[in-house]
């Protein structure tokens, strides 16, 4: 029996739901109740049913942080690599990512440019339900406005600074197809261009920046909402100069994206920004992944440099890091097996806290059930999943 041929699920633990629950199906695949298992249960055909057996079930990731794939950059996309595209997406979904952000890194405004024009050409065609497929979203900007001192692998000839009339430039046609921006707010003293953008429809996310509490409140205030992989490319944290991060942490509408590599961040860090943060809605998990995701180790090209692969670790000629190379649920298991937070928590940090950072909502009456089964073994503190794949999708 197919698991597209279940129309119960039963016994299921669900990212913020207390009791196990149960799912009933439409026809079309897409959730149409979740009730308590302690509610009256109705006479179902054997053959209809899956009982999950308390395991948790959670809709796929969301990464709204990734570089490329396959060997191929984002930042180097032409009209004839449509096909790799879509080996991107169908490689992402199988390692448990339902929709992304392909991240453009700082790079040339043509570069820009003619990857934006590859992506919307894209998304124009891609063709949810056909295939095993990750959704494009749309496309997340890190760059070119960034602060030089906070610059880290991005090149500096390419940064810029941020003005109404330079976003433009960089967005040309395609501002419809942009959904996240980072920037480094202080470059902006004038305060116009988080204002523009969140005029757009544009999330904006503070990175790679030096800003002061000061600055970063003000940029909040303004319409940022988000944080750059948190603690990297910022001040670290200061008893006296407490920053952007500090002030992200405090505010409780902000988002931090977070990578758990163990490399970006120290695994005791990782737990002291859950701990600080609002788990529900503070902080996110990002892949941060380069394009060798999905490839061996080894050394790869990369604009005009080089990285090399080790371990899943990303780094240039000169030792600075420059990403990953591991999938964004690899970041669930490592916080589940540096026992920083438990598996429910993990779980919603990749599919339910990404979502809701973009204005999406999580596991819900509506939604298709593309589920995630996650399996947790307590003696071993492992924790694996696998697709239970129902394909009609419609909506994220």
């Amino acid at each position: 029996m197919t698991t597209s041929s279940y129309q119960i699920i039963t016994n299921a633990r669900l990212p913020g739901y207390q009791e196990l629950q149960k799912l009933r199906l439409d026809s079309q695949g897409a959730i149409a109740e979740i009730t308590p298992m302690t509610y009256p249960v109705q006479s179902e055909a054997e053959t209809s049913v899956l009982d999950v057996g308390g395991d948790w079930l959670s809709l796929g990731g969301i990464d709204l942080q990734i570089n490329g794939g396959l060997g191929l950059s984002f930042n180097e996309l032409k009209k004839q690599n449509l096909s790799v595209l879509q080996k991107i997406c169908e490689y992402l979904w199988q390692v448990g990512i339902d929709a992304f952000l392909p991240t453009i890194v700082t790079t040339s405004p043509e570069n820009i440019q003619r990857s934006l024009s590859v992506i919307s050409d894209f998304m124009k065609s891609q063709n949810i339900g056909q295939s095993a497929s990750a959704k494009i979203l749309g496309v997340h900007l890190e760059g070119p406005f960034l602060n030089y001192e906070k610059r880290g692998a991005h090149p500096a000839q390419y940064l810029l600074t941020p003005t109404v009339e330079t976003v433009k430039w960089i967005l040309g046609n395609y501002a419809n197809i942009v959904k996240l921006i980072t920037i480094a707010p202080e470059l902006d003293p004038n305060n116009e261009v988080i204002p523009y953008l969140y005029s757009q429809g544009i999330h904006v996310s503070l990175g790679h920046s030096q800003a002061t509490a000061k600055e970063a409140e003000i940029a909040f205030k303004l319409g940022a909402s988000m944080v750059t992989h948190a603690f990297n490319a910022m001040p670290p944290l200061h008893h006296r100069q407490p920053g952007l991060l500090a002030t992200a942490i405090l505010n409780p509408n902000i988002y931090c994206g977070l990578i758990a590599d163990g490399q970006h961040i120290c695994p005791t860090m990782v737990e002291l920004l859950l701990r600080a943060s609002d788990y529900e809605k503070g902080v996110f998990l990002v892949s941060d992944a380069l394009s060798p995701i999905g490839l061996p180790d080894g050394i790869y090209p990369w604009d005009d440099r080089q990285i090399e692969v080790s371990n899943g670790v990303a780094r240039l000629a000169n030792g600075t890091l420059a990403g990953t190379t591991l999938p964004l649920l690899v970041g669930v298991e490592n916080l589940v097996k540096w026992g920083v937070c438990p598996p429910e928590t993990a779980i919603a940090l990749a599919t339910e806290s990404p979502r809701k950072a973009m204005g999406f909502t999580g596991i819900s009456v509506g939604q298709t059930a593309n589920l995630l089964r996650w399996n947790w073994e307590p003696e071993t503190a492992k924790l694996t999943w696998n697709r239970l794949d129902f394909r009609d999708s419609k909506s994220f």
